[in-house]
């Protein structure tokens, strides 16, 4: 084992990007509805108990009512089961129905009211969170060829410039000592791209892929303005910034070179299926772009990436369960897309390249965490395993080099970096053997992948925990030395010592052990069951939510917050078979894990009912819908982002977007059984006449994997039926999808009301003056 931390001194007084509320990924595929004062104040009578009552009356002798939707009765009939939907006329694809634009703005404006009472501490909030973050800064530089990538920030701009600078002394071998020179006598930096001058003409603004030339000569970029994932490639020359022929429009943000004159891009079908890719020649008209494959089934979605050497592009065809690769040779481009692993039910497989051979990840039933396989490139069949499956270590990701094979492994819910020297090319591939791993020092942490040189022996990952902000790191793979590339500045004092990060598990209904991650300021928490404490859930996909580091969270537990994040079923976290046993007919072990972690942290006097507040976001929003409609007893605030909860509906309508592709996710309600399993916890569909915890609820008018009517109807519903006075506020973006607002400001802006809502409700609000 190698000590990542022994070769390094790291001064913790530094930044992390800031994030969401969520510790969820980033941007999953479209293939998925994933769908983000060291003193302790008591209270006194200088505080403004904001109860949920008070909270009711205007200031000006007026009462404002929450918004009261019309109801029209629409059936919907199945297997001679009547569901009646009053709330159906909420959908308009087109979004320009005025009677529902009309509701959604007095949505907006009543939870704006509500919150007007607050708006100093949401002030106050959201100074904290931009005051932590050092706004001029830049990412850690990744060396390609001649120059020197990355991206940086400017003090009050909301979006970063894509930059470059030429390496001095090309010549020599990468090192992880190296370091970009920035002094007066070190190459100029070209700004290559400002988001914040594009993004002026547009409420919304978002880069998805950003991809330069293999000879640096030109960049291609894709662009959304709406937050409707619809985006349009441009090309444009890396020094110049001039345009490059005509933009591509309606396509998806998958997009590589095919050497330096082509692009391989892919678009979508009517419900945003990624269904075809395309060659494109530069200086051609899009309408003359060669299909090089589509995909007719629409449980299956398209995929692109290039491989580590860059000398082959990889397109796959995914269902929920299947999935199988095709290739191109840049070099022969003439010769189309060739199979490379056939399409073979429950079989899963992505490749690599290295040499003379390509580099297999394969799942099956059999080898359900995955092993990994290696087959001579003129012989896909005659196949060699390198790497076994085992049944307590799932191989999550492989990156290639040279020389080496990086593997990113989990077991026990904890992340695991291991490294294989490879043997020269043209030697035979055998077992691997003698793999080395990298050792961190958290108890609970996580470690992504970050793009490398393929040449070189230097493996770069980030690193973080719940106290860690992100640490990018260079590893030399032949000598073992690591070098901290970056560590995210964190501003305003920040001292990571005085947070404590633990794990606890929580044992399920079924027996069944459930790791949860904590995180809490050690000072200030009490541990007696008078703390208040934020649980997130997600549970979907087989998605992994390790725990990172997110400076907006500080305002939280700054304030005597406990943060803890349920790992449960449905999730990757575990493996494979954690994911099976929380999906298909198994789908309510995620909610009811939820529940016993939450009653858990109870019982070992984390936290009590009065103090308990959950979040979730889109599948993690349909988690939050399920528990409170399950235990609205055991939750004082529950907070569900773009949540999935018109569960029945959606899956029986495959003209709404990713419904047919994951049928294999949730379930296909056209059979019986699924159907009548997948009402029985469906959140619109199990409203009733009870008594909720206080509730925000947050859309985007444009979200195409979650349609803004599935949590519209769930308000409404919620207003119609729960007979208590505690609050129900919803927020809908009109002008951004599934992630929200664009600009990094804007994000924390989101953090701040969402806090302050949480606050809000357990009477923490203090005083204007205080």
């Amino acid at each position: 084992m190698i000590s990542l931390l022994q070769s390094v001194e790291i001064k913790l007084g530094i930044r992390c990007v800031s994030g969401s509320i969520s510790s969820g990924p980033g941007f999953p595929r479209l293939s998925q509805r994933f769908r983000t004062t060291p003193v302790r104040r008591r209270r006194s009578s200088s505080c403004s108990c904001s109860s949920t009552k008070s909270a009711m009356a205007a200031t000006d002798s007026k009462i404002v009512h929450p918004p009261v939707a019309k109801k029209v009765k629409h059936e919907l009939q199945m297997f001679g089961d009547v569901r009646v939907d009053h709330y159906y006329w909420l959908r308009d694809d087109s979004r320009s129905n005025p009677e529902m634009l009309d509701y959604i703005r007095q949505e907006n404006a009543y939870t704006d009211f509500i919150m007007s009472e607050t708006k100093h501490l949401e002030d106050k909030i959201f100074a904290e969170l931009r005051g932590r973050i050092k706004e001029d800064d830049i990412s850690a530089p990744i060396r390609k060829g001649p120059y020197y990538y990355y991206e940086r920030t400017l003090e009050g701009r909301e979006y970063v410039q894509h930059c470059r600078r030429l390496v001095q002394n090309d010549g020599h071998v990468p090192s992880v000592h190296d370091i970009m020179a920035t002094g007066t006598d070190a190459p100029p930096e070209h700004v290559i791209l400002d988001e914040n001058v594009k993004a002026k003409e547009h409420a919304y603004y978002s880069i998805g892929a950003f991809k330069v030339s293999p000879n640096h000569k030109l960049v291609a970029y894709a662009e959304d303005t709406k937050g409707d994932e619809i985006y349009t490639i441009y090309v444009m020359n890396a020094d110049t910034c001039s345009p490059v022929g005509e933009p591509l429009v309606g396509v998806t943000s998958y997009l590589e070179w095919a050497g330096d004159e082509a692009l391989l891009y892919i678009t979508m079908d009517e419900i945003l299926r990624p269904d075809k890719v395309w060659f494109h020649k530069l200086g051609t008209d899009q309408s003359t772009d060669s299909c090089l494959y589509h995909e007719k089934d629409d449980m299956f979605s398209l995929d692109l990436e290039a491989s580590e050497s860059k000398k082959y592009l990889f397109v796959g065809s995914e269902s929920k369960t299947t999935r199988s690769i095709f290739y191109l040779d840049i070099s022969k481009p003439e010769n189309g897309l060739m199979a490379l692993t056939p399409r073979s039910e429950g079989i899963d497989t992505s490749v690599s390249h290295r040499g003379n051979h390509f580099f297999i990840k394969r799942r099956s039933e059999e080898a359900f965490n995955s092993e990994i396989l290696a087959c001579p490139l003129n012989d896909v069949n005659a196949t060699t395993m390198l790497l076994p499956h085992r049944e307590s270590v799932k191989i999550q990701d492989i990156r290639l080099f040279s020389a080496h094979l990086v593997v990113y492994e989990r077991e026990k819910d904890l992340p695991r970096v291991t490294f294989y020297s490879l043997p020269a090319v043209g030697e035979p591939l055998q077992s691997l053997q003698g793999g080395q791993t990298v050792d961190f020092i958290d108890s609970v942490y996580s470690v992504e992948p970050e793009e490398s040189q393929f040449s070189s022996s230097i493996l770069r990952f980030c690193y973080s925990s719940l106290r860690t902000p992100t640490s990018t790191y260079d590893y030399d793979m032949n000598t073992g030395v690591s070098v901290l590339k970056k560590i995210e500045t964190v501003l305003g004092g920040f001292d990571s010592s005085n947070y404590v990060t633990k794990r606890e598990w929580a044992r399920a209904q079924d027996g069944t052990h459930v790791p949860i991650s904590l995180a809490y300021r050690k000072d200030l928490v009490k541990l007696d069951g008078s703390d208040p404490l934020l649980l997130y859930g997600y549970g979907s996909y087989e998605i992994c939510v390790d725990p990172s580091f997110k400076s907006s969270r500080l305002s939280l537990l700054d304030r005597g917050f406990i943060y803890a994040i349920a790992h449960i079923r449905g999730g990757g976290e575990m493996g494979r078979k954690w994911y099976e046993n929380g999906k298909y007919l198994q789908k309510k072990n995620t909610f009811t894990d939820f529940i016993d972690c939450a009653e858990h942290l109870m019982e070992k006097k984390y936290t009590t009912k009065e103090k308990l507040c959950i979040n979730g976001r889109s599948a993690g929003g349909l988690l939050i819908g399920a528990v409170i409609n399950m235990r609205p007893d055991l939750f004082k605030v529950a907070v569900a982002g773009v949540p999935f909860v018109d569960v029945v509906t959606t899956m029986l309508d495959p003209t709404i977007p990713l419904t047919t592709s994951e049928w294999e996710e949730w379930g296909d309600p056209r059979k019986e059984e699924f159907y009548y399993y997948m009402k029985s916890y469906s959140p619109v569909d199990n409203v009733k006449a009870q008594k909720y915890p206080a509730i925000l609820i947050t859309a985007g008018l444009n979200d195409p994997r979650v349609l803004y009517s599935e949590p519209a109807k769930f308000v409404a519903k919620l207003r119609e039926m729960k007979t208590d006075e505690d609050l129900l506020l919803f927020k809908c973006e009109m002008g951004a999808g599934h992630f929200s607002k664009s600009g990094r400001f804007e994000k924390l802006q989101e953090d701040a009301f969402t806090y302050t809502f949480i606050l809000k409700i357990l009477n923490m609000v203090p005083a204007p003056h205080d």
